[in-house]
């Protein structure tokens, strides 16, 4: 299926419609990249989580979904590339189309583009964007092309996320499924099983076109209407 370039969502290569892909349900929620219905029952709300110390301190001058390549340089940023691709929804399984969407994270090093975190966490690498600001298109999707965060000492592997806005606005985290630091990290021991569950982004099988070893995550987001 040809991918749609949907207005109010910044162009990412995206991951096309692939039915016969291996999808895992995030948080009781549809898995988004299969573009399945929305369901009818009350869905678990996407957990709150602390908006953590590195929020950037100065915006980037590109916000785009593509983390992994900065306006203007050629190169693209080192590690793993990563998409990460979903819906965002009310607790009835609606989607929320134009939602506000922040992204920010660590690079592959474990270094966030804030003044406050050092060389000591690692280099900066300035193929890396390290900040997004998108918006979901009328279908509620969103899709984000990155790269994976580093893990750094005392947390596990995660991205940052900002949704909605208002009375809506939902400050989390998404961590990855079977991450080996998980268990030890104090933000996701601190949600319950349910929790755990709404707040981990699951891996899809990789789709036509997207780069070879890059890595492909479905996740759904539901908010309190």
């Amino acid at each position: 299926m040809e991918c749609r370039r949907e207005k109010g969502v910044t162009p990412t290569p995206c991951i096309p419609d692939r039915r016969r892909r291996r999808l895992v349900v995030a948080g009781g929620a549809f898995a988004a990249l299969a573009g399945l219905p929305a369901l009818a029952q009350a869905l678990r709300l996407t957990p709150p989580t602390t908006e953590g110390p590195f929020y950037p301190d100065r915006l980037p001058a590109d916000r785009d979904a593509d983390l992994a390549r900065v306006a203007g340089r050629s190169g693209t940023a080192e590690g793993r590339l990563l998409y990460v691709a979903g819906r965002v929804l009310d607790a009835r399984g609606r989607p929320i189309p134009n939602a506000g969407i922040e992204l920010w994270q660590a690079n592959a090093r474990g270094r966030y583009i804030h003044s406050a975190d050092t060389d000591a966490s690692g280099p900066l690498d300035p193929n890396f964007q390290g900040y997004a600001a998108l918006a979901t298109d009328g279908e509620g999707r969103y899709r984000i092309r990155t790269v994976l965060p580093g893990p750094y000492p005392g947390r596990t592997r995660h991205l940052h996320f900002n949704f909605g806005s208002g009375r809506t606005k939902l400050t989390t985290q998404m961590f990855f499924e079977g991450e080996r630091g998980n268990e030890r990290d104090g933000v996701y021991r601190a949600l319950d099983a349910e929790e755990r569950r709404a707040a981990t982004g699951h891996y899809v099988d990789r789709a036509a076109g997207m780069e070879p070893r890059s890595l492909a995550v479905s996740w759904d987001v539901v908010l309190r209407a």
